[in-house]
């Protein structure tokens, strides 16, 4: 392996490198910016009035079922739209959002994103989706909700 000397392409070096190349003016400009390498835009959720009795989120229950449902980084997200609609803090849009919207954990009225203050119990399809012991071990444990 040897070194590249300065103004001189060396294919043996490693990596190959040109020490004159550089990019044309104005090329940054033309060459679009990758949507992961933009800011989330800042969102503030609101509160909504609690519909269901649903879990606190709190409840160790929310990570063990709800992370089997949606993932855990949904769940991350969710608690951390939950604490921030408790406080009524802004928070970067979560990455997650659209899983939680599916689902109907979030509901978004075309300008901000409405959280309850509880997050509701498994319904019918997602109980489906549980492998079996965790869904016999749910439904023996909150049979109420």
């Amino acid at each position: 392996m040897s070194s590249a000397a300065p103004g001189i392409l060396r294919r043996d070096a490693r990596p190959p490198i040109d020490t004159e190349a550089a990019p044309a003016p104005g090329a940054a400009e033309l060459s679009p910016t990758r949507v992961t390498a933009l800011p989330r835009p800042w969102i503030l959720p609101l509160p909504t009035a609690p519909a269901d009795p649903g879990h606190d989120p709190a409840d160790p229950a929310v990570r063990r079922y709800w992370s089997a449902v949606v993932g855990p980084g949904a769940v991350a997200d969710l608690l951390r739209l939950t604490a921030a609609a408790r406080t009524g803090r802004r928070l970067r849009r979560p990455t997650h959002l659209p899983v939680l919207l599916r689902e109907g954990l979030v509901h978004w009225n075309g300008r901000d994103v409405l959280v309850h203050p509880n997050v509701p119990a498994l319904a019918a399809t997602h109980l489906a989706r549980l492998r079996p012991a965790l869904r016999v071990e749910y439904r023996t444990r909150f049979a109420g909700l």
